[in-house]
This record gives structure tokens, C-alpha cells and sequence, in this order.
């Protein structure tokens, strides 16, 4: 276990080697007790840093041997690290040294699962594996020996392509990988198991064949058809979008259930965590079918953004997790089809981002994109380096064109194939791939997108003169966080006032522009004024949500209801409909005063549910209230228990005005036939759950049992999980007297099945609290026999759930949530500091709540912080936190 004592990492303190290692030939002898490493490492000296020792890290190992060129070598062990007196030229290393795999909770290295062997070596895993120079610019050649009993462990699986394998003496066998490909230390993998696989060959547009295997436990191959169809549309998809192919003979996919990230990259050899592999209509919904699709997307795609070029240091990670989110972006609205399943993906990525990554921004662990320093690199696999570092990608790619952001791709690889490099390399590629374009005379102001936290205001004010048929729009921007102005592309258009497009022509221009244009925003304020507009205009700001900001366009109720109506941009019509709702629950949360609904807002809410020319899906999505956490972001103290009662009463209050159109909504949206995910049907389905959702909501308060009693029939009959979860989530959100038969039928029909149990834990621990209730179950289920914070998939399923994601029931006025916070983080710490660094990050913004929230939660940080055994990915939140 790592100590919380060691000191920040900074940016700009960083140095290339003094050694480079070329080439890597690993021999595992392995057993879950004590596996044996065998390591000859070809060591290059770097000749443009001075001579030194070379300094190796790892962790937990016991080393037995060191030598140099075959002979032994003066070597000396400090804390973590290996110090070896080096002759000043290139000489072969040989280490063997053995680890524990049965005993590593914390996942991270190689450690075993269900009687298999795994290994997590991102972020620095792999120097629990053996000692080396643990660092993404240190690319070399791997070649790897697996041996392991051939009846426990059949399977022998590296990265790379297999060169031999064979029986040996003592009932074992053996496996030869080699990777052609350099690669840091971060992507190497190793699984050893009883697994079976699901394979496919395929030949690529280059004509190239290959083989695709996803490797599962024996019993969870009927659940992987859905991965494998979709690593095979990643392949097609990355080859035809950028021209990136496949590289490999074969490319294997596995699952595990003891997993702290959902899937890694591995050249060659994927690893996921099954919740985001296995998907079968019974067992899975269709938001599950969804993020399996983009996960197994994202994780092909790193095999170009990510692995042929990688981070020159952990500070550059967005230039991998960042692009790549933005490549599995692209692809999943590709694959949605249509214009409005296309904007739903993109409702829902925004919906995500001003959920988790909006309030990292404003909280005690903020950090740009590009970090400036670290204690902790785990830390750091962040929202704001994953969501918002997409969001810059999409910058890029806004400034230039879809096309121009293709040259940019292709010369940033013709560039750097191979190499470790940086988010400047990435940024100067782009702009050298498109000169005289509106990035390349930007670029220095641009590149604050790297450098600054915080998430920009842009305040906007328009005026129209109707004398001169002019519309003057005004914008400025700030960020207390960042102070120099950033690079603020604002898609817009103008809306009149009977929903026609008008058309967009700048003073000064010699014709209109269409009805969209994007305006760059880069001073601290600039005003653009357009000509020839005959109508008093409403302005559609941020129309896809172009830049990752927070607007104040202070429009009127009528102006919104404009753009709900009618505006031709799908993102800003379901905005508009969410400032409807943000400006009333605002309102109550501040005041304390019951929420009131007035009808203007009802019947707004009634057209969107009855308007025939809307897609369902986009309409499930347009009737869904701001998330807790956004509206918590627009306040400056903040209540949890006020936005709770706020979002309820406004729910309730929705469901009662509402119950014939949520009755016809959800008998119109009943699919028919063979299940399938894609868009259409799901949309349907989406749409018949949160109706399902209201009528037994109006139900339970009403004292009438009939629409609980067809939610609770259809927990029991529905033929698929979307269905079946959603009349559940029905009844338990209610708190339905039916609730508690249906969890228990729920639970017994899926007691086999670990990901489903995972969903019945996450249900209890989100359900909206009242009068406790909710809090005393989720305390309850901790002691429930198929609970473990050993796996980090139940433990998030009840833990994370409740403390990070539901505010009503974890911020209490008797303390009593951050208390269980407390323990809970603590006890998680001495098991898996990963996994509790992220429970931890629940108080991030503790300093903004109301009291007595506050001064109960700056208690709770100062009793954890106390503890002298945490690890350096809690004590580095806690710390930040508490502002030391």
C-alpha cells in the first residue's frame, strides 16, 4: 500500500531519461501465490541527458536477481525505487523478481479474478509487475513467455501476435507473444484463465485479414455478440472516417469482473470490465447496449490515438482519453442514423457534462485539460480530462470543418507515428494542416483551453433595431479561474418570432451567410451586428452546445417557448425547454418556498409529450428535469434538501397535469416484435418508461392501485431488461407499496447474474429519499450477503451511487451521510486506494453548501484526513479539499 507522503509531480520539472529501453523479454512463471518474472531488458543510453544511475520503480516485489551484460551488478533499494550503478553505454539487464497476485486488491499490476490473471498497468501498474522505468515516453518492443498450468489456466493470452505454444513438463504449457509495435509499459497486458472465446475473421478495406476473439468466463459467451459487432463497426468505421486500419493479425478482446475503469486499451489485447462488455436482451438495457457499443469503440480507437501515438508524460493524458471520447462520439452518432438520434447522443453527452464535469470545474479539484501537477496520477482520470478534453477536441474540429479536422488528423500521425508526444504536437498539427484557417491565427489563445481550469461565462445581450433592420448581439466571456480570454466558437442562428430561420448577413458583408453561422469569440467582450434582419429576432446561442461554457442570455419564458417551438437546432430546442424548468426550480430552491408549476410551463411540457413530428426519444429527453448537480452549479449556496424538494414537487406536479398524456404516451410507445436496440425502439421505450414512471408516481399519491399493479406485472413478464428495470425503477422511485415485493422477485429471477444484482444495488442507493427511508436502506444493503467493497463494480453500485449521485438522501442535517462517507472511504482505502479516491471525490464541493451541511462536512474531511494510513489518491482529495 501506498502512504499518503509523497509530494506533487509538476509539468514543467519534466526531463527525458537517462536510459532508454529498447526491447522487453518477459518469462512468467505464474501461480496466484507467488508468480516468478523474468525480465532481459535491452537498456539504450540516452546521450543527451548526463550520466547517472539507472533508477527503476516497483512496488510490492521481492527482487532476486539483477545483473548487467550477465554479471552481477552494485545495485541499492530506496523506498520504491531500484538504483543501479550503469555503465555511461547500452548493456543488457536481466531482473527476476516474483509478486503476489492473490493478494493485490488493489487490481492494479497483475492480480487474479475469479481464478484467472489479469493485469491493470495504466496508469503505473506495470511496476508491480516488475521493476522498470515506469513512464509513457519509454516505448519499447515486448516479447512474453506465459507458463501456467494447461488445466487451470488453458488460456495464455499478450499482446501482439502469437508466435508459439506448447506443453511442457508437469502437466504445464507455454505461450510466445510478441508485439511488433513499441509501446510504453502502460499497455502491456497479460490474462491467464479458463476462458472461452466468441471469434470472427474479417477482411479489412485494405484487404488485410484478421482475426477478432472476445474472451469471456464459460457462461457469458451468449452475452458478447453485441461487442463483437461493434469492434467490428469500429474497424470499419476508423478505416473509413480516418483512414486508420487495423494493424494487427488479430486483436482480442476480454472481460473481468474485478475491474477499477471500464475497459483498457492494451495493443492488441483489450481488457474490459464486464459491465461494459456482456449485453444480452434479458440482461441488459438499451442504455447498456449503448455504452458498450461506445466503450468498445473507444478502446479500438486508442490503438491509433493512444497507442501508435502516445502521452510524453501523464500530463498530456487528454491527448489520448480526450481525442479518443471525441472519435467514439463521432462514431456513436454515426451509428445512431438520424439527425434527431444524432442529437439526443448529444443531449445526453451534455447532460453528463454539466452533471460531473461542470461542478469538478467549480470544486477543490479543479484542473485544466493539461494539468499543471499531480500527487496522484489516478486522480486525474477525470471528467474534465476525458469530457471537457473532448469538448476541446470538438473545437477543433468546429473551427475547421469536419475535413480540415481530417487533414489535421492525418498529419498529426504522419508527423508522430510511434513517438510519445504532447498536446502542443497535437494543437500544431491541426493548425499547419490548415493554414490561413481561423485555428492557425489563433493557436497561442487557443492552447488556454489547456491551460486554464474553470469553465467559462459567456454572457450575451442582443438589441434590435427596427428602424434600421439590425440586430446588434453582444458577448462577453469570464472565468474567475482563468483570467486571459479563450477561444470561444459560438454556433448560432436567429429564430422570428413565427419560428422562421433568418437569414445571417454581418455588417460589412456583401450577402447572408445561411441560417447558421459560427462567431468566434475571443476578446473579453465583442459585439457582432447583422443587417437586412426585418423581424424582431430571438438568438439560438451555442446550437449543438459548440463550446463547453455556461451561457446568461437572460431570454423571457416567451422567447424560450419560441425556441422549444421552433428552432431548426435540436440541442437548443431541448435547452430551451431545460431553462424552462432550471428557471423555476432556481426559484424554489432559493426562496424555500414550494414549488408552484405555473400553466404556461405545463402546457409547454404537454406540447413537446403530443407534438407529432418529434422523435420519442428526443422527446424522453426534453421532459427529464435538470440533473441536481447542474442546478446546484447556478447557485451559490446550495441546499441540497431545498433541490430536492424542488425536483420532487415539480415531478409530482408534472405527473398529476399531465396523467391522460402519460397515459397515451405510454400505451402509443409499446414495441412489437424481436427486441432490438437500435435508436427508433429505444427511443419508444425510453419514452413508455419515464411515462410509466409518472403514472405511478400520480398512482401512489393518488391511493389508486392500478397503474402500480401493471408496473409490478410487468417486472414479472416483460420479455426484455429495458422494460422489466423500467417498471421497476417505476415502482421503487415512487416508493410504491409494490416496490418491495417487485425488488425481491427482482432479485431472486437474477440472483445469478452479477451485473443485474449490480443495477438492483444502484436502484436503492439513487431512489429519491423521503424521510430517510432512503439512506437507512442503502445503510442496510452494506450488510446484504451479496455485498463487497472487494469489487468495484457492487461497490460503486451502492457506495458511489449514494454518496456521489444522490444528494437527497446523502447530505443530511444529522451528518449521519458523511459519517457512512467517512468510514466507508476509509475502509475501501486499505483495499483499493483507486477505487476510494473516487468515493472520496463526493465533497468536492462541500465548501459551497448551506449550513449545518457545511460546517458537518468540513468535519467528516478533517476526521478522514486524520488518519495517518491513507493512500496518496485519497489524501491528495481530502487535502485539496480541506484547502491545505
Amino acid at each position: 500500500m501506498r502512504e499518503g507522503n509523497a509530494t506533487a509531480i509538476q509539468r514543467l520539472d519534466y526531463r527525458a531519461p537517462t536510459y532508454w529501453i529498447a526491447t522487453v523479454d518477459l518469462t512468467f512463471d505464474l501461480d496466484p501465490a507467488k508468480t516468478l518474472i523474468t525480465s532481459k531488458m535491452a537498456v539504450k543510453r540516452n546521450s543527451a541527458q548526463a550520466h547517472g544511475p539507472l533508477v527503476l520503480v516497483g512496488e510490492e516485489l521481492t527482487l532476486l536477481r539483477c545483473l548487467i551484460d550477465g554479471e552481477p551488478v552494485s545495485f541499492r533499494q530506496e523506498g520504491n525505487d531500484l538504483v543501479i550503478d550503469a555503465p555511461d553505454r547500452d548493456f543488457e539487464l536481466t531482473l527476476r523478481n516474483t509478486c503476489a497476485p492473490e493478494k493485490n486488491t488493489a487490481l492494479s499490476g497483475l492480480y487474479t479474478s475469479g481464478g484467472s490473471f489479469f493485469t491493470q498497468c495504466e496508469a503505473e501498474g506495470f511496476r508491480r509487475i516488475t521493476y522498470f522505468l515506469d513512464r509513457p515516453d519509454v516505448m519499447a518492443v515486448y516479447t512474453v513467455t506465459l507458463r501456467a498450468d494447461a488445466a487451470k489456466y488453458p488460456v495464455l493470452l499478450s499482446n501482439g501476435n502469437l508466435l508459439e505454444q506448447g506443453t511442457l513438463d508437469g502437466g504445464k504449457h507455454f505461450a510466445k507473444w510478441h508485439d511488433p509495435f513499441p509501446k510504453p509499459s502502460y499497455l502491456f497486458a497479460v490474462v491467464a484463465g479458463d476462458l472461452v472465446a466468441r471469434e470472427q475473421r474479417i477482411t479489412t478495406r485494405s484487404g488485410k485479414d484478421h482475426l477478432l476473439q472476445v474472451y469471456v468466463r464459460r457462461g457469458d459467451l451468449d452475452k458478447t455478440e453485441h461487442a463483437m459487432n461493434s469492434l467490428i463497426a469500429s474497424i470499419v468505421w476508423d478505416e473509413k472516417r480516418f483512414n486508420l486500419p487495423l494493424d494487427l493479425e488479430r486483436f482480442m478482446v476480454v472481460g473481468v469482473s474485478d475491474f477499477n475503469m471500464g475497459a483498457m486499451e492494451n495493443k492488441g489485447l483489450n481488457i474490459f470490465n464486464t459491465s461494459a462488455l456482456l449485453c444480452s436482451p434479458a440482461t441488459a438495457t438499451d442504455a447498456d447496449f449503448q455504452r458498450v457499443e461506445a466503450i468498445v469503440a473507444h478502446e479500438y480507437f486508442h490503438n491509433w490515438t493512444g497507442n501508435r501515438v502516445t502521452c510524453r508524460d501523464w500530463f498530456q493524458l487528454s491527448l489520448k482519453e480526450g481525442l479518443t471520447v471525441f472519435r467514439d462520439r463521432e462514431f456513436s452518432m454515426d451509428m445512431a442514423g438520424s439527425a434527431s438520434a444524432r442529437a439526443v447522443q448529444r443531449i445526453q453527452q451534455v447532460r453528463n457534462l454539466r452533471a460531473i464535469q461542470f461542478p469538478e470545474d467549480a470544486g477543490t479539484m479543479a484542473h485544466p485539460v493539461r494539468p499543471d501537477s499531480y500527487v496522484e496520477i489516478n486522480n486525474f482520470y477525470t471528467a474534465t480530462v476525458y469530457e471537457k478534453g473532448a469538448e476541446v477536441v470538438g473545437l477543433y474540429q468546429t473551427l475547421l470543418g469536419r475535413d480540415g479536422f481530417a487533414k489535421g488528423m492525418a498529419l498529426y500521425f504522419e508527423r508522430h507515428d510511434g513517438q510519445a508526444v504532447t498536446c502542443d504536437d497535437f494543437a500544431q498539427a491541426m493548425a499547419d494542416a490548415n493554414p490561413g484557417s481561423p485555428l492557425s491565427s489563433r493557436l497561442d489563445a487557443f492552447k488556454r483551453w489547456y491551460s486554464q481550469p474553470g469553465t467559462p461565462h459567456v454572457a450575451a445581450q442582443g438589441e434590435y433595431d427596427a428602424e434600421g433592420h439590425t440586430y446588434t448581439l453582444r458577448l462577453s466571456q469570464r472565468n474567475a479561474k482563468g483570467p486571459l480570454p479563450q477561444v470561444i466558437p459560438v454556433r448560432m442562428g436567429l429564430v422570428g418570432p413565427e419560428g422562421q430561420a433568418l437569414p445571417l448577413q454581418l455588417q460589412g458583408e456583401i450577402a447572408a451567410r445561411g441560417t447558421d453561422t459560427v462567431l468566434i469569440l475571443e476578446e473579453a467582450a465583442q459585439a457582432f451586428t447583422f443587417v437586412n434582419v426585418m423581424v424582431p429576432p430571438v438568438p439560438s446561442l451555442l446550437r449543438g452546445f459548440s463550446a463547453p461554457v455556461l451561457l446568461e442570455d437572460g431570454l423571457s419564458d416567451p422567447q424560450l417557448l419560441t425556441l422549444l417551438r421552433f428552432d431548426a437546432d435540436a440541442f437548443n430546442r431541448w435547452e430551451a425547454g431545460q431553462r424552462l424548468s432550471l428557471k423555476r426550480l432556481l426559484r424554489a430552491a432559493r426562496s424555500g418556498q414550494p414549488l408552484q408549476l405555473d400553466n404556461a410551463y405545463v402546457e409547454a411540457m404537454r406540447a413537446v409529450l403530443r407534438h407529432a413530428d418529434l422523435d420519442p426519444a428526443f422527446k424522453a429527453e426534453a421532459l427529464k428535469l435538470p440533473d441536481a448537480a447542474y442546478i446546484a452549479e447556478q447557485l451559490e449556496v446550495v441546499d441540497p434538501q431545498a433541490i430536492h424538494a424542488a425536483v420532487e414537487a415539480a415531478w409530482d406536479q408534472l405527473a398529476a397535469a399531465l396523467r391522460d398524456d402519460w397515459a397515451w404516451a405510454f400505451d402509443a410507445h409499446q414495441v412489437t416484435g424481436g427486441y432490438s436496440p437500435n435508436a427508433v425502439d429505444a427511443g419508444k421505450r425510453a419514452l413508455a418508461n419515464l411515462a410509466l414512471a409518472m403514472l405511478v408516481r400520480g398512482a401512489v399519491a393518488q391511493g389508486d392501485p392500478v397503474w402500480p399493479g401493471r408496473a409490478y406485472q410487468r417486472v414479472k413478464t416483460a420479455s426484455n431488461m429495458t422494460e422489466r428495470f423500467g417498471a421497476l425503477a417505476a415502482l421503487v422511485n415512487a416508493h410504491a407499496e409494490l416496490a418491495e415485493p417487485a425488488l425481491v422477485h427482482f432479485h431472486a429471477l437474477f440472483a445469478d447474474d452479477a451485473l443485474v444484482i449490480d443495477k438492483w444495488f444502484m436502484l436503492q442507493a439513487r431512489t429519491p429519499e423521503r424521510g430517510g427511508a432512503v439512506f437507512e436502506r442503502a445503510k442496510k444493503l452494506l450488510q446484504h450477503p451479496d455485498f463487497t467493497l472487494k469489487n468495484p463494480n457492487r461497490a460503486r453500485s451502492l457506495l458511489v451511487q449514494l454518496c456521489n449521485m444522490n444528494p437527497g438522501a446523502f447530505h443530511r442535517s444529522d451528518a449521519a451521510g458523511y459519517v457512512l462517507w467517512a468510514e466507508q472511504v476509509a475502509a475501501i482505502d486499505a483495499i483499493n486506494p483507486q477505487l476510494a479516491g473516487r468515493l472520496a471525490r463526493a465533497m468536492d464541493r462541500w465548501s459551497t453548501l448551506a449550513e449545518p451541511y457545511r460546517t458537518a462536512a468540513q468535519e467528516a474531511l478533517k476526521r478522514l484526513a486524520e488518519r495517518s494510513t491513507l493512500s496518496n489518491d485519497v489524501r491528495e482529495i481530502v487535502t485539496k479539499a480541506l484547502g491545505a
